[in-house]
């Protein structure tokens, strides 16, 4: 049987219909099946995909109705919907590694303010007290409410469990570690380790400075060719509709749908390759709640 299907309102509401259907058998196996139980030491991916759509979904849903409305192609609009939903995590990043990079410095700064203050003759309490003043923003709320706990009468051990949660970097457990060990035995050596602790995160936060650098141009002429790609089919369905009248069949729909999945599975794989994988944690615990 040969010819071209048309795509009609009564076609795209079955195939609504089906992909509705396809989901809710899957939530249903899943409900089943069950889903193996991670710890967790941040918001999960639920609550950042929410947070995501408060604060872009209004305009990826905008975009990609203008698209359905200019082309007539439903895989292109969800594509390009998605597309501008996800910019940020998929072309992005600068962001979140300069955030990352100031954070790292700002846990260097305040290792070596905290060795220079025990230098001085104070204790572990005393110089996590007196190093908050001079903390960068980054890490300044942290350590203030570090200080409100140790104020609080909570232990200092319980205290640097809490602060280790609530910074949840791995390069910070690192330093923690250090200050609990010493708060258990109260030995010598401290000052040692600090040292060496901050100058392997001032050696890190190098690295990551002089990659920033690197990936600043590649970035934004990925993002060009990006904008290019999608903008060149949008075009020719506006300005030369004959040229891609194909794609107004099923069958051209599925070509681009197929089309659309390898592009965007290329672009998840070069944003993997290109991320900067964030050090383990080492302090892991069950989330309680300090007051």
């Amino acid at each position: 049987m040969s010819g071209n299907v048309v795509l009609t309102p009564q076609l795209l509401l079955a195939l609504l219909a089906g992909l509705t259907a396809g989901g809710g058998l899957a939530l249903m196996i899943a409900s089943l099946i069950g889903w193996p139980r991670r710890q967790r030491t941040g918001p999960n991916a639920a609550q950042q995909l929410v947070v995501f759509a408060r604060r872009r979904g209004w305009v990826a849903g905008g975009v990609g109705v203008l698209v359905l409305l200019v082309t007539r192609w439903p895989v292109a609009a969800i594509g390009v919907a998605l597309l501008v939903l996800f910019w940020d995590r998929l072309f992005g990043g600068a962001k979140e590694e300069k955030a990352a990079l100031a954070r790292i410095e700002a846990l260097a700064s305040w290792t070596e303010s905290l060795r220079d203050t025990m230098s001085a003759g104070a204790g572990l309490e005393q110089a996590v007290q007196a190093s908050a003043r001079a903390a960068d923003p980054a890490l300044r709320p942290h350590l203030l409410t570090l200080i409100d706990r140790l104020r609080a009468k909570t232990s200092l051990g319980v205290a640097l469990d809490a602060f280790a949660d609530d910074l949840n970097d791995g390069s910070a457990d690192l330093v923690i570690i250090a200050l609990k060990d010493n708060a258990r035995q109260r030995g010598p050596g401290l000052r040692d380790v600090l040292s060496e602790l901050a100058e392997t995160a001032r050696d890190e936060a190098d690295m990551r400075r002089r990659i920033l650098a690197q990936r600043s141009g590649t970035r934004r002429s990925v993002q060009i060719v990006i904008g290019v790609i999608t903008a060149f089919p949008i075009g020719m369905a506006v300005f030369n509709p004959a040229y891609v009248e194909p794609y107004q069949t099923l069958q051209g729909q599925g070509v681009l749908l197929l089309v659309m999945a390898f592009f965007v599975g290329g672009l998840v794989w070069l944003r993997r390759l290109s991320t900067v994988p964030a050090p383990d944690r080492l302090l892991i615990r069950q989330q309680e709640v300090y007051r």
